[in-house]
């Protein structure tokens, strides 16, 4: 069945973003602690290895409350007059980007390795993420979520009837995140340890100028 609804260069723009997601939790995962400040599914399983005496969870904990609270922010009060999704995301990201400049900052000037400069990396990362998954949230295309991808694999493998779109969204979703997290990897062992988040920054300023661009094309109303 065809779907409903056009999203133009939606997809394509949000895999960018994954990629973007897969950097940033290389870092936090290689650098913070086997701390995930956007896929934080991971972080509740290591809450749960905490309760059961496994692992320290301050940097879990952490990172899942900032998430939370970027959420909020994204989610309920940021932007609420911007009703195209190209001009949302786009003026978003560039908000987003600042909170990065941060993070990588701190890392250039006060290092990673201190219990103090660790947290507020977390939390400022954190903060970032879930104010990044509530904005895409809002602009709701189907399978390219950014920070999170077991819905779309599951939904590539077992669903019996899907259209091309489909296919593509999900395959483009899934293969972002990959190639953001080795991306990440790679950076942080063959250039700098703040290399992934540097990287990071340029991609969320090129998504969101890609973004604003496309919102301001002549078929923008088309994918609104």
């Amino acid at each position: 069945m065809p779907e409903a609804r056009d999203h133009g260069p939606l997809p394509l723009i949000l895999a960018l973003l994954t990629i973007f997601t897969g950097l940033v939790d290389a870092f936090s995962y290689m650098e913070l602690g086997s701390v995930f400040v956007a896929n934080i599914t991971g972080n509740i399983i290591f809450l749960g290895f905490g309760l059961g005496g496994g692992r320290e969870v301050t940097g879990s904990a952490l990172a899942t409350l900032f998430f939370c609270a970027g959420a909020v922010v994204g989610g309920r009060l940021a932007f609420t007059r911007l009703t195209h999704r190209g001009l949302l995301l786009g003026v978003a990201l560039l908000v987003q980007t600042g909170p990065l400049v941060v993070a990588a900052l701190i890392v250039e000037r006060y290092g990673h390795v201190g219990s103090f400069e660790r947290n507020v990396l977390i939390a400022v990362l954190a903060a970032a993420m879930g104010w990044q998954f509530a904005i895409v949230r809002r602009v709701d295309v189907p399978d390219v979520r950014t920070v999170v991808v077991t819905t779309t694999l599951t939904a590539l493998v077992a669903d019996s009837a899907q259209t091309r779109a489909q296919i593509v969204r999900r395959i483009l979703s899934v293969g972002s995140l990959l190639a953001g997290a080795a991306a990440g990897a790679l950076l942080n062992r063959g250039i700098s340890v703040v290399a992934p988040l540097w990287t990071g920054v340029a991609l969320l300023l090129l998504i969101a100028l890609l973004s604003l661009h496309a919102a301001r094309r002549a078929d923008a109303g088309r994918w609104a």
